[in-house]
């Protein structure tokens, strides 16, 4: 075979110069931005409705705003924080809001975990004692808070009881003794349901095996209960804690409907002295800045709190 025949033999044989991307590269580029599609729609929702309002009522904070005045925000500068310091009413309404937490919150804790401990055993008819628990938190705050309207009242369900033991009956929401003492009852019933969820969550992550062991070295039902159950249900009660007191120290809808704030402010809690400078004083800057007082009073809180609840760590 002469060498030009051989040439065109083998040139077709030839690798071509520089390869075709493959479709696996091709297919990648685009997944890159996948995730972003999704995650897209929550970044826009709370850069929108969370971020922003707070930024701009950070600002109005610093402003002497009312919605009927013409001339809009006047720059003020840190004049509504430093009235709050002279301001007697946003004292006391300090004062009511932390009582109000202190009266909700250990009972809640401490009864929805025995309620935890009781559900977790098997016996007939656990199914319909835990939804039967979970009820109340179904049901919304304003309903809840209506009913025990009805319960409190003079010819309501309490005082019927109390007549009924041979008791004079009382006037629950329009003592300052016993208002906010009552308002709390009924905010207790409210949040054992969903504690009492969480806290059986957390009971049943626990292992068995640790409980078997415990019993087999000889360890009693308190000693099993303070060395593993406890310390099992170190995460989620710190959880619990935080959780109940953002919640609590933001009360508003039982105290509105119970009591109104009365009598004599008994009951007028930071976030209800904020309803009413804003909605019926029209005081929108020194509202904004006693909503950023009570954040940080609810951050320093709940910081001691889970600090209490969690420990220290090595």
């Amino acid at each position: 075979m002469s060498t030009s025949q051989s040439t065109l033999v083998a040139a077709p044989a030839a690798a071509p110069a520089t390869a075709p991307p493959s479709p696996r590269r091709r297919r990648v580029r685009p997944t890159r931005w996948v995730g972003v599609l999704f995650v897209l729609p929550a970044t826009v929702y709370v850069l929108v409705y969370q971020l922003v309002p707070v930024v701009y009522g950070f600002v109005l904070s610093l402003t002497e705003y009312s919605p009927l005045s013409r001339s809009g925000p006047e720059w003020v500068g840190a004049a509504n924080y430093t009235a709050l310091l002279h301001d007697p009413d946003f004292g006391q309404a300090l004062l009511v809001t932390g009582r109000y937490v202190l009266m909700v919150l250990p009972p809640t804790v401490a009864i929805a975990l025995g309620l935890a401990l009781l559900a977790a055993r098997p016996f007939r008819g656990v199914g319909v004692f835990r939804s039967a628990l979970y009820v109340p938190h179904i049901v919304s705050l304003t309903t809840v808070a209506v009913v025990w309207l009805w319960i409190y009242s003079p010819n309501g369900l309490v005082n019927e009881v109390l007549t009924t033991v041979g008791l004079a009956p009382q006037s629950w929401l329009l003592e300052q003794e016993s208002a906010l003492p009552a308002v709390a009852a009924m905010r207790v019933w409210k949040a054992l349901g969903s504690n009492m969820v969480l806290l059986l969550a957390g009971l049943q992550s626990i292992p068995g095996e640790l409980y078997e062991a415990a019993s087999t070295d000889g360890a009693g039902a308190l000693q099993r209960f303070r060395h593993i159950t406890l310390p099992g249900l170190r995460p989620i009660l710190t959880y619990v804690v935080a959780m109940d007191i953002i919640f609590l120290a933001q009360g508003f809808a039982e105290l509105f409907i119970l009591t109104g704030g009365g009598p004599l402010a008994s009951t007028t809690t930071v976030n209800y002295l904020i309803y009413t400078e804003a909605f019926q004083y029209n005081g929108f800057g020194s509202a904004s800045a006693m909503a950023f007082v009570l954040f940080a009073f609810i951050a320093a809180f709940s910081f001691l709190s889970i600090r209490g609840v969690a420990g220290r760590r090595s």
